[in-house]
């Protein structure tokens, strides 16, 4: 065998198996395609304590407290929960005189959102005690909700007897602004249509992504226990390797200000990229080991999250930039560099021959890779689009179209975001600036 057939037979075996470990995804994405899980209405009306950590957010937090006030669900079992964490303006004073509890915490060494989330609730325990809650939701200070968010949650919530964590659909309440609020609506409405739907239709775990989500106060009756820059995630994956059950409710409608600038989104998704990293180290050796335990019900949310933390992608688009790399070495072993690009699995590709040089030839090999990757992306792009057509009506139809060419280059772009991410060591949590935009309730 020669030097490139061991390539190329390397290279493609190890492609293979990852993506047919992947081919559960796309089964997922059909499911939620064409399938939406929906709950009976719950007579009992649950309590619950709503965690709202906040850093700088004078412009959106009474927003929020107003769109809580102003749901259809009993106001005497909603309490608002505000930790002021770090604040340098008029929070505290602007929730409190909107009839929020207030509690402001200053520790700089403490800068992620996980540790104000762990202060408010020794705060709760302290002055109310937690167990007098049947529930707990964490949310940002930029969020508002649809009138029968809490009524549709609760419903979810009642159905699986208050012992499973219950996420929600997150829409951008910017979503028409401009470009980069329409990707990043798009982003996490693919998330939820294409990914959290089709997992509880299948009646397995779905992931927190961010906030908008609600579970018993046993998860937190010893506290809070998740710091790390990606809390979501390390939430997640610890309450995963518990046992503990995640499951979406699609009808359950909150919104969020999407970042507007290039450069707020890079700085979001990096921290969110290293984030990744930080819980990969701590817990994926953990989970993989998880899979494999005698006895455990949650084993292909194990293998998910596994999937999911380990950035498989990123290690695909890695690996075929590495076969293009190895196969520029060829003349090291008496074969032509030509010869070695053209061939892939053993036959020879006529478009390949298009490219005489062996730049140009090894170029190629990486952009027909980029090229696959863009049209899966742009697929769920479409479908997303489809799904959500009632909800996105307030898009326009020429940022819609637009986003289907943009969207895969903000998908694709994470690739060069954990690649950052590795070397990108002093990261915290920073404001996301927000102003208040409302253009989609």
């Amino acid at each position: 065998m020669t030097y490139t057939e061991t390539v190329n037979l390397i290279i493609s075996g190890i492609s293979v198996v990852i993506c047919l470990l992947f081919a559960f995804y796309i089964f997922i994405a059909i499911v939620g395609l064409f399938a939406c899980k929906k709950f009976p209405h719950a007579e009992r009306k649950n309590r619950y304590g709503l965690i709202v950590p906040a850093k700088n957010e004078e412009a959106v937090i009474e927003a929020l407290i107003q769109s809580v006030r102003s749901a259809d669900y009993p106001q005497e079992l909603l309490d608002i929960f505000v930790v002021a964490h770090n604040c340098s303006d008029r929070t505290a004073e602007i929730a409190r005189n909107a009839n929020a509890y207030v509690y402001e915490y200053n520790n700089t060494n403490e800068n992620t959102m996980g540790f104000a989330i762990r202060h408010l609730f020794e705060k709760i325990e302290e002055d109310f005690g937690t167990a007098s809650y049947d529930g707990f939701f964490i949310f940002n200070a930029d969020n508002t909700f649809a009138k029968d968010y809490f009524d549709k949650m609760n419903d979810a919530f009642e159905y699986y007897d208050r012992k499973y964590v219950i996420t929600s659909f997150r829409q951008a309440s910017n979503f028409n602004e401009n470009m980069m609020t329409v990707l990043y609506g798009a982003y996490f409405a693919t998330s939820c249509y294409l990914g959290a739907r089709g997992r509880t239709v299948l009646d397995t775990s779905a992931r927190i992504f961010g906030c908008g989500y609600v579970f018993s106060s046993d998860l937190v009756k010893d506290g809070w226990d998740y710091y790390s820059l990606t809390e979501d995630l390390e939430f997640t994956a610890r309450e995963y390797k518990k046992g503990t059950e995640i499951r979406y409710c699609d009808e359950a409608v909150f919104y969020d200000e999407q970042p507007t600038s290039f450069r707020i989104m890079w700085r979001q998704r990096l921290r969110w990229a290293r984030g990744v990293i930080i819980v990969s180290k701590a817990h994926l050796a953990s989970c993989i080991k998880a899979i494999f335990d005698p006895g455990r019900k949650n084993r292909f949310a194990m293998f998910d999250i596994s999937t999911f933390i380990s950035r498989v992608i990123t290690c695909i688009i890695m690996l075929f930039v590495l076969r293009s790399l190895l196969l520029l070495l060829a003349p090291l072993f008496g074969e032509s560099v030509y010869d070695a690009f053209l061939y892939w699995d053993g036959t020879k590709s006529w478009w390949v021959n298009l490219f005489r040089s062996t730049e140009t030839g090894a170029l190629f090999s990486v952009l027909a890779s980029f090229i696959n990757a863009y049209a899966v992306a742009m697929g769920a792009y479409l479908m997303t689009m489809f799904i959500g057509r009632k909800r996105f009506r307030m898009v326009s139809a020429g940022k819609t179209v637009l986003g289907l060419f943009l969207f895969p280059l903000f998908i694709l772009s994470q690739f060069v975001l954990d690649i950052q991410a590795l070397f990108s060591k002093n990261l915290a949590w920073k404001r996301i600036p927000h102003f208040g935009s409302r253009d989609s309730h």
